[in-house]
């Protein structure tokens, strides 16, 4: 593992957007820790402490905006930075997944180069502190 090498916390309900992430962020030199849902990701965000949480706003049960705010209740969490991922781009949705607490909304279909530039901007300033 690469002094560079973060650990991420990709939370999505699609397969395809799960291993793609996996792929992109691996390729990246990162470890990756895959949660197909908000109850997910929460009974595996103690184990994993991740240093960067890439997370799906519509999922089943516990959607993104609720899973980012519980996150960011948490002060074990609270500096982690949250990346909202969706395929809705509206300004609206930008403003709520800000409200609960997230550093950037990227849209999907997200790149390789979004993804990593994510993880270089918030996960590499986090470390820094």
């Amino acid at each position: 593992m690469t002094t560079n090498s973060k650990n991420v916390l990709v939370i999505d309900d699609s397969n395809t957007i799960r291993k793609s992430a996996e792929i992109f962020l691996t390729q990246g030199g990162h470890q990756v820790i895959l949660a197909e849902d908000g109850f997910d990701a929460l009974a595996k965000i103690g184990d994993s402490r991740p240093d960067i949480i890439f997370c799906d706003i519509l999922m089943p049960r516990l959607d993104g905006y609720q899973t980012c705010a519980i996150i960011k209740r948490n002060q074990m969490f609270q500096s982690t930075p949250v990346v909202m991922l969706s395929s809705k781009d509206g300004v609206f949705d930008k403003a709520r997944g800000r409200m609960v607490g997230s550093e950037q909304y990227l849209t999907k279909p997200f790149t390789k180069s979004e993804l990593l530039d994510a993880v270089q901007a918030y996960a590499g300033a986090a470390s820094k502190e």
